[in-house]
């Protein structure tokens, strides 16, 4: 038994099919051979970065061209890629072999970049040199010439299955400037025009493709090309010129098209773009694009919670998630000098506008939290301006605890206004001025409701006013209203509230100046403190004067001021003349003096003394 189970998976494999059977070893081997990574390499911003932070800032090529010396040697010791030991040298260049082991590294292929950077510095080098010793031209051709072999190894790593469709177009670009600038030196203007043109339009090609914030520098490589196409066209003659459809024929550009279908294809795959008042933005950021993606179904989710509570958890989930969002593209923001550098200069890049929007997005989930806690507070008010009235047991809510709440959301309003970057879009400034007047109308609202209740009449209808005048400054103004809070519904409503309350308001405070006995509130007599004595000529029923005290006359008469006794001032003093005792005066004090002066020339020579006798 157990030798005829056996042989029937025997059988089987010899009656297979073969052509199955091919089919199953053609995808084990491409499986097999697929590649375990695809690098992507940014070769031109790669490169610029590091010529400005080496000495190309201020033309010091020899400072970059030890910089890519030094560079090569760190690169050839961490990837264990040694040119021989210190007594003997064997080159060892970066070949196909090194990207096909599993633990590879895209430094690999940094190396021949820098190796090329360097000959094309050491030429430049030479060129400000050969303005004054003129045999060193010959040495820059050398040099030249070095770095476009240099530049074909990168070219040929960079065509293999181990790179993406933007590393190839890098690749081949960056060696089509450098064979470019090889013949513009040997002056052979055809071929630099034709790879220079070739360069051109790669970078030109590659700019549409990639996001917006990455354009820049391919837009400057071109811009940086064109000076040399010119004068390669003058030399060459109109006869002469290259055009594209040219290049097209001689098969120079078969695969540029393809390739940069591709790499655009991989930068949307890669990257999330999002639009925010008419501006799209590329989503660098794993957190941000997540946020992004949890917030699209926000609406359905909130319509789905049972009630306010629930809704007001979700979104305080919701901004938590908000706010780490916004620290990555902070970070990011960080860790880039350019970006630093746009943001001091004034500019908005599109980091920064993501930054804005994300902003934007926090403080529209607070508004909308703070508007759910306010209409979760309306429910336990009493209030004709709450949609719904149900009678919820625990602490009542008061008014004024509604207009701190709407305090609170103005000043999530006046963030807003302050977003940076938004200062110049007069649209956007009208709608959160209208929203900040909506708000206005309802914190005016429920001030005066307080007022109401605190019985100061007059100044409840003074904020009843102002909160018409807001509200209807707002539904005034249709064009400007935000999408995002619709109001308009909510403050005819409350226009319509406030005639009633304004009217009840200014009724309460003209009853309450009339003071006068005649005065009747709600068809009852008021109650009169005056005795009956008094009051003889008004009829009014009071029950106190068939009480044990009634209130007939004050058997203690108040006080009342009377004329008091008149005070006599004697005045006739004023009016007296004293005769003169001046000469009196005069021989006292001139005795004094005398008798003053003899005793101190006495004392000053000892005579008179009793020390003398």
């Amino acid at each position: 038994m157990v030798e005829s189970k056996s042989s029937k998976p025997e059988a089987n494999k010899e009656n297979a099919d073969p052509a199955k059977e091919m089919e199953v070893d053609e995808e084990e081997e491409e499986d097999e051979t697929a590649p375990s990574k695809v690098f992507t390499i940014e070769i031109l911003r790669v490169i610029k970065d590091l010529q400005l932070q080496h000495g190309l800032r201020h033309g010091d090529y020899q400072r970059y061209r030890g910089y890519c010396s030094r560079r090569v040697k760190r690169l050839r010791k961490t990837l264990n890629l040694p040119q021989g030991d210190k007594r003997h040298f064997k080159k060892r260049d970066v070949t196909l072999a090194n990207l096909e082991r599993e633990n590879s590294d895209e430094r690999f292929i940094h190396i021949p970049l820098m190796l090329a950077e360097r000959a094309w510095a050491y030429a430049m080098q030479l060129r400000q040199e050969s303005n004054t010793e003129p045999r060193k031209r010959f040495h820059l051709v050398g040099k030249m010439r070095k770095a476009t072999v240099y530049a074909l190894q990168l070219q040929e790593l960079c065509n293999s299955e181990y790179c993406d469709a933007r590393t190839k177009l890098e690749a081949e670009a960056y060696s089509a400037w450098i064979h470019g600038s090889l013949h513009f030196e040997l002056s052979l203007w055809k071929q630099a025009a034709e790879n220079l043109k070739k360069a051109q339009m790669i970078y030109e090609n590659l700019a549409q493709a990639l996001p917006e914030e990455e354009q820049a520098v391919y837009k400057a490589k071109v811009d940086e090309l064109t000076p040399s196409l010119r004068y390669c066209a003058y030399n060459v003659g109109e006869k002469g010129a290259i055009n594209l459809l040219e290049m097209r024929g001689q098969g120079m550009m078969d695969n540029l098209s393809a390739l940069v279908a591709q790499t655009k294809t991989e930068s949307m795959e890669a990257f999330q773009t999002t639009e925010w008042r008419g501006r799209k933005v590329t989503v660098r950021p794993e957190k941000v694009r997540l946020f992004l993606l949890s917030i699209q179904d926000l609406a359905n989710s909130i319509e789905k919670a049972k009630d306010y509570p629930a809704k007001i958890e979700l979104l305080e989930n919701v901004l938590l998630d908000c706010k780490d969002a916004i620290s990555a593209i902070k970070d990011e923001i960080k860790q880039d000098p350019k970006l630093r550098s746009s943001s001091d200069s004034g500019t908005m890049t599109a980091t920064q506008y993501l930054l804005t929007y994300l902003s934007y997005t926090r403080l529209k989930l607070t508004l909308e939290r703070n508007l759910f806690m306010v209409a979760q507070g309306k429910l336990s008010l009493d209030d004709p301006n709450a949609p719904e009235k149900v009678q919820i047991e625990g602490k009542k809510t008061k008014p004024q605890d509604l207009s701190r709440l709407y305090e609170i959301i103005l000043q999530n309003v006046t963030e807003m206004q302050q977003l940076p970057g938004m200062e110049s879009d007069a649209q956007y400034q009208a709608e959160i001025e209208n929203l900040a007047l909506s708000f206005k109308s309802f914190r005016c609202y429920y001030i005066a409701i307080t007022l109401v209740a605190l019985k100061r009449w007059r100044d409840a209808v003074a904020m009843y006013e102002r909160s018409t005048k807001y509200a209807s400054q707002a539904t005034a103004s249709k064009k400007s209203v935000c999408a995002d809070f619709d109001l308009q519904d909510e403050l005819k409503r409350l226009i319509q509230t406030i005639e009633g309350c304004k009217f009840s308001a200014h009724a309460n405070s003209v009853l309450e100046e009339d003071t006068t006995e005649e005065s009747v509130l709600y068809g009852k007599s008021t109650k009169s403190s005056k005795p009956l004595f008094e009051r003889l000529s008004v009829y009014k029923e009071d029950s106190s004067l068939n009480s044990r005290n009634p209130n007939v006359f004050k058997l203690t008469p108040e006080m009342q001021p009377i004329p008091a006794k008149p005070l006599f001032f004697d005045l006739a003093l004023n009016f007296v003349e004293f005769p003169s005792l001046d000469d009196k005066v005069e021989q006292k004090g001139g005795a004094k003096q005398t008798a003053g002066m003899s005793g101190f020339v006495k004392g000053l020579f000892g005579w008179g003394g009793s020390g003398g006798k």
